[in-house]
Parts: C-alpha cells; structure tokens; sequence
C-alpha cells in the first residue's frame, strides 16, 4: 500500500494506492487525525487506485469522518470503485460519508 499526503489552506489531501489492510489503515489513521488536530479540517481521502480494503479500512474511514466532524471539519471521498465500491455498499459505509464522483 503506498499513500501520499498533501496539503493546501485548511485541507489534508490524502491519495491512497493498492491493498488497506489493517496495519496500513492504523498508520494512515493517526497520520489523517494528526494533520485534523493541526488545523487541516478538511479532508480529502482519493481512493481511485484503492484495489481493495478490508474492515479496519472501513472503519478508518469511520473514524476520520467523526474526528474532522468534531473538529466542525469535513471528510470527502472520492474515486470509490470496484471491491471497495461493492464493500462500501454492503456495509452501508457509502451512506454515512460523503462520496463525490463515486457510485
């Protein structure tokens, strides 16, 4: 799994690649929630090259959606796509975040 993190004004914009499983989705949680709590409350998670993500990816999601709501923030997802598309749906993950140019 490789990830990149950018940032512009008041937004973190992360751009993730590969497989997230769950020792990939705690490292790039608390790096997300580090940059929140610094003032980048603006999230921007491109998942477009994501070719899988088991549940702890799910619930890293989750979690920086709740974290940047907390922090009066936003969390936007996009390019959302095959298994991680079917996943999101299942779970019902896709309703509870903002996904844009996905589904």
């Amino acid at each position: 799994m490789e990830y990149a993190i950018a940032t512009s004004g008041n937004q973190a914009i992360v751009t993730l690649k590969g497989k997230i499983y769950i020792q990939d989705a705690c490292v790039i949680r608390e790096e997300i929630i580090n940059k929140i709590e610094a003032g980048y409350h603006r999230v921007l998670i491109k998942l477009a090259e994501v070719t899988y993500m088991d549940s702890a990816g799910l619930s890293m999601m989750v979690t920086l959606h709740k974290v940047s709501r907390k922090r009066h923030g936003s969390l936007v997802v996009t390019g959302v796509q095959g298994m991680v598309k079917e996943l999101m749906q299942y779970t019902h993950v896709d309703q509870a975040l903002r996904l844009e140019g996905t589904l």
